[in-house]
């Protein structure tokens, strides 16, 4: 079957304080979808399921191996998910603060492109 694009939406997530790229990049797939709806789902793609979309999620982030996919992709509630994850994004030099737990100072921002695909 062919894949149709319906959307792609792009978000930008940090982690000021714990520095955890997972934390990152969850924030950047949930910026990304927080102000959508996607009535074209149904109406114009015909789809009866929200889980029947295909959701494909890129993130760039610092540290890109310590990302835990299933963390990252349960922000999405509906379709069909996968994960790319790529070394990109920025550490920016914060302030470490001991009883936030951070392990140095610095703050993660991770970027995500979000793209709602159908079968046709």
């Amino acid at each position: 079957m062919e894949r149709k694009r319906l959307i792609i939406e792009m978000g930008m997530g940090i982690d000021q304080h714990g520095q955890e790229p997972t934390i990152a990049a969850a924030r950047a797939v949930r910026n990304a979808i927080a102000h959508n709806a996607l009535p074209g789902v149904w109406e114009v793609a015909g789809l009866s399921d929200p889980n029947d979309m295909i959701v494909e999620v890129q993130i760039a982030v610092p540290y890109p191996e310590q990302v835990r996919e299933e963390e990252v992709l349960a922000v999405l509630p509906f379709g069909k998910k996968t994960l790319t994850v790529e070394f990109g994004g920025m550490v920016v030099q914060g302030r470490a603060i001991e009883s936030l737990n951070d392990k140095n100072d610095e703050m993660l921002i991770a970027i995500a492109a979000v793209t709602v695909l159908i079968e046709k």
